[in-house]
């Protein structure tokens, strides 16, 4: 299978667990590793026949942009879901990364792998 990725998808939303983290937005970067066949599009070079990479980041900015979830574990769980759903790649690799918010660590969170089902 071939995979289609972006790479440190930056993107600032609500999400956190403390009244604080309530009130402010914090910035998620996402790493997505997106399975689907490219062979129908790299012999017709038509893009119409692959997974449009900005498509996938508008919407996907666009969702996290109104997420308001507690837990990075559920904002990633809906991320995958929403890719699969409304692109029909056949499995998704997505790694969610809160920065700086654990004190001494760079990032922090969650990476997940979730076939079509």
């Amino acid at each position: 299978m071939d995979t289609i990725f972006i790479d440190q998808l930056a993107i600032d939303t609500q999400i956190g667990l403390y009244d604080w983290e309530r009130r402010i937005r914090q910035r998620v970067v996402l790493d997505l590793a997106m399975d689907f066949d490219i062979r129908a599009a790299a012999a017709t070079d038509d893009v119409a026949k692959t997974l449009d990479y900005k498509a996938v980041s508008k919407r996907v900015i666009a969702f996290v942009e109104d997420a308001g979830f507690e837990l990075v574990e559920t904002l990633a769980e809906r991320v995958a879901a929403l890719i699969i759903e409304e692109f029909g790649v056949t499995r998704v690799t997505l790694r969610l990364n809160k920065p700086f918010a654990l004190r001494g660590a760079k990032n922090v969170g969650v990476q997940i792998t979730r076939p079509a089902v």
